[in-house]
């Protein structure tokens, strides 16, 4: 009896197995984890054919036979996947790319992966996909030519554009941002650079605008409240900055990057202590062991409170670290050379020589902008500044500065310049001369005599109604002559009298039969006008023309044109710029 009960209760405890694609995918896993690769590899196959169209069966095959070594055939399997079975399985390029490396075909690896990279909004693989960049740009001794992910949407783009800050090209820049912030709105970090990128050319209504965005989205957004500071600070905004400050004062930042952001900007808001403070926790967190600049800020914080010995300590660490820097030698000179009594000079916390004294050596140099200088991102953006900002004479300065950078920035804000009613006429003409200088030949909008006009030619603005070849040539000799040993704004200068000239006599222009000896007495009355040394006989034999020539056109041209109150005007102006 108990057997037969054992035998009944057996019998009833047996339990139908269901041969399906499930029972398959179980087996095959089973035999992964015993490492079994033959037996998984038929299990995964039994499992396709009980569902043919479902794309994971497929990738689970393709990942064994890769495991097994069989790179090519595990990419034959995802490639019937993408054909056939489910084209939206974008991993599938990852698994090829990683097979592809196996096989040493790297280029095709990093098409692959770029493939995946540029089509996958998730980014499932993002850190694998990482290494395997490494990885390929090492074999092909060339960083991989993959420029967008798209599950770091924007990322590159503004990498690049944070890449364009740092060299001052500014106008670039801001248009790669505004590009970034209009597709996502909520990335923070570019709109707090985009109102850099304003702040840097002097946009500052745009600066604030944004940052008040950010900090809406954000109110503790640290790096959005440290630039709405200094904005503050430039526009006078004492209340609020004092406000700001409040605020800044009860953070206590503990990432880097927040630490080092909030002492820049405690110190340019004049509160050094904070700022020297925040300086020593970086140093002693081992971060500005090889950075002369770092060495730099914390040397004018403990100046700016009279550590002075401690600022010399730095500043001869900084003289270590980069040997052939201006930056610490200035500031040490200033140190030897103070009266203890003396108010301090004007610090800053830039690594850089202050502007004032960058300027004033560019503007004595004969040599033009050197080529750093002219890269030099706190140079270009104190020169868009200035441009913007600047009283008379240093607008004239920066926009014969302009005229030696001459690169596509420059010519955008010398074009937006010429444009603007607010500025003066006499600037914007020496600002369409520098243009013209730099090989721009098309026509030019500019609001000229209280309206707006397309300059085309060489009378820009005066109301000439044509322009002959032999007016042109005089001028195209003087500059030929002048070239190296005048500056711009003093070649403009010749050209704008030339013009007024034959303007205040037309239609009874005298007969120009030879252009030498008008060009002479254009160079002649030019030097006048900067009080340069200059003889009858020295323009004669360089133009050879005949003294008594150039005498007597310089004396038609200086009673039409009314020479000496220019050069009063001018000599006035000459004061202002060496002050």
């Amino acid at each position: 009896m108990d057997k037969k009960r054992v035998s009944a209760n057996t019998h009833m405890k047996v339990i139908p197995i269901r041969l399906d694609a499930s029972f398959f995918f179980e087996r095959a896993v089973q035999s992964l984890d015993r490492y079994h690769y033959d037996k998984a590899l038929k299990y995964f196959r039994r499992a396709i054919e009980f569902e043919k169209d479902n794309p994971m069966n497929y990738c689970n095959l393709a990942g064994v036979l890769s495991e097994m070594g069989q790179f090519e055939e595990s990419n034959q399997v995802l490639q019937e996947v993408i054909d056939t079975i489910d084209p939206s399985m974008i991993e599938c390029h990852y698994y090829m790319a990683n097979n592809y490396a196996n096989m040493e075909r790297f280029e095709l690896a990093e098409e692959a992966l770029g493939y995946y990279l540029e089509n996958d909004p998730k980014g499932s693989f993002l850190e694998e996909s990482d290494e395997l960049m490494d990885y390929l740009s090492y074999e092909l001794q060339r960083p991989t030519r993959i420029k967008q992910i798209k599950a770091r949407e924007g990322l590159f783009e503004h990498d690049g554009a944070r890449g364009l800050l740092e060299e001052g090209r500014f106008t670039e820049a801001t248009r790669m941002l505004e590009a970034i912030v209009e597709k996502q709105p909520d990335f923070m970090a570019a709109r707090n650079n985009l109102a850099l990128a304003y702040y840097y050319t002097g946009l500052f209504d745009k600066s604030v605008a944004t940052i008040k965005e950010v900090l809406e989205l954000e109110p503790g957004n640290l790096h959005a409240l440290c630039n709405l500071a200094i904005f503050y600070q430039h526009l006078g905004l004492e209340a609020e900055v004092q406000e700001l400050i409040r605020t800044l004062r009860k953070t206590y930042p503990m990432q880097l990057d927040h630490m080092f952001k909030m002492a820049t900007t405690m110190g340019i808001l004049g509160e050094h202590d904070g700022a020297y403070q925040l300086f020593k926790r970086l140093l002693k967190l081992g971060e500005g062991e090889s950075d002369p600049s770092l060495f730099h800020y914390t040397a004018v914080a403990a100046c700016s409170i009279g550590r002075y010995e401690e600022a010399r300590r730095m500043w001869k660490q900084v003289q270590k670290l980069d040997p052939g820097s201006e930056v610490a030698a200035y500031y040490l000179r200033y140190l030897d050379t103070k009266d203890e009594s003396q108010e301090a000079i004007k610090l800053h916390y830039h690594y850089h020589l202050p502007f004032e004294e960058q300027f004033r050596a560019l503007t004595k140099s004969e040599h033009g902008i050197p080529e750093g200088l002219k890269e030099d991102p706190l140079v270009r953006s104190s020169f868009f500044w200035a441009l913007r900002h600047g009283d008379y004479a240093t607008k004239l300065q920066v926009i014969q500065a302009f005229g030696l950078i001459g690169d596509n920035e420059v010519r955008e804000a010398l074009t937006d310049f010429i444009a603007d009613a607010n500025e003066d006429d006499y600037l914007k003409r020496a600002a369409i001369f520098v243009l013209r200088d730099m090989g721009i030949k098309e026509p030019l909008m500019a609001h000229l005599g209280g309206e707006s006009r397309m300059v085309k030619d060489a009378a820009f603005g005066l109301n000439l109604p044509t322009w002959e070849a032999k007016w042109q040539a005089v001028i195209e000799l003087a500059h030929r002559n002048m070239h190296g040993r005048y500056d711009l704004i003093e070649q403009h200068d010749l050209e704008t009298m030339w013009i007024e000239f034959l303007t205040r006599v037309y239609p009874n222009v005298p007969r120009i039969t030879k252009v030498e000896g008008w060009a002479a007495a254009l160079e002649y009355l030019t030097a006048k006008m900067y009080h340069r040394a200059i003889s009858y006989h020295e323009v004669a034999a360089r133009y050879q023309a005949s003294v008594s020539t150039i005498r007597k056109n310089v004396k038609l041209i200086d009673e039409v044109c009314g020479l000496k109150d220019k050069m009063d005007a001018i000599l006035s102006q000459l004061l202002k710029i060496k002050q």
